[in-house]
């Protein structure tokens, strides 16, 4: 995978969009979902090639991190994650996903 420099979250996601991480998913209670195939992944089928991390312009609580992840079955897409205390995301299971971090 290309390392690159973002200065935006959308700048990220629709970079990365572009070279093929066209699924969202998203970590819910006792799964990982993919939000168009409706595909669900357990942490451990699933791998995070990158991880970007951004701050809010005005402010730094308004942090997130881009994660591009690979399944094993080929699957490419991303993960964005608030940082703030009102994310919806199972922080435990993004942590238990294998990481090949650039």
């Amino acid at each position: 995978m290309k390392h690159y420099h973002f200065d935006t979250l959308s700048e990220a996601v629709n970079t990365l969009s572009q070279e093929g991480y066209k699924e969202d998913f998203e970590a819910e209670d006792d799964c990982i979902r993919a939000l168009y195939s409706k595909k669900e992944y357990q942490p451990n089928e699933l791998i995070i090639l990158a991880s970007y991390r951004f701050e809010g312009m005005t402010n730094p609580s308004d942090q997130a991190t881009v994660f591009a992840i690979k399944a094993n079955d080929g699957v490419l897409g991303t993960m964005v994650m608030s940082n703030s205390a009102e994310h919806n995301q199972n922080v435990d299971l993004i942590q238990k996903i294998p990481s090949n971090r650039q």
